[in-house]
């Protein structure tokens, strides 16, 4: 028997083996998703600062804003649902200017 297989039966073995088990794939889905919202924001980020670099129609660039907006708002959230409450660093990591933090939860009608 291959290693792994003798830790996952002596994992199922324990008295909380079903909760362990259901933790470690509660917190894999909370990173797989952190990571996707973070790939969001790096895309939207990348978007509006490539529209800055050669600067088009002003609607665009609200486009922009906007989207990147949800983005981080998503991406926030994400985070606050695995525990990190401190986005300073996420803002500094990202690069997420002002504007765009000023438009988070805002809804366009």
């Amino acid at each position: 028997m291959s290693h792994d297989l003798i830790d996952r039966i002596a994992l199922l073995r324990r008295p909380d083996a079903a909760t362990s088990v259901l933790e470690s794939e509660l917190l894999a889905e909370k990173a797989a998703s952190l990571g996707h919202h973070g790939r969001l924001v790096e895309k939207a980020m990348a978007a509006l600062r490539a529209f800055d670099a050669a600067p088009g129609e002003a609607e665009e660039r609200k486009r922009l804003v906007r989207k990147a907006a949800h983005e981080v708002w998503a991406f926030f959230v994400q985070r606050e649902l695995c525990g990190f409450r401190d986005q300073k660093e996420a803002i500094k990591q990202y690069g997420i200017p002002g504007e765009v933090l000023a438009r988070l939860g805002a809804i366009e009608r």
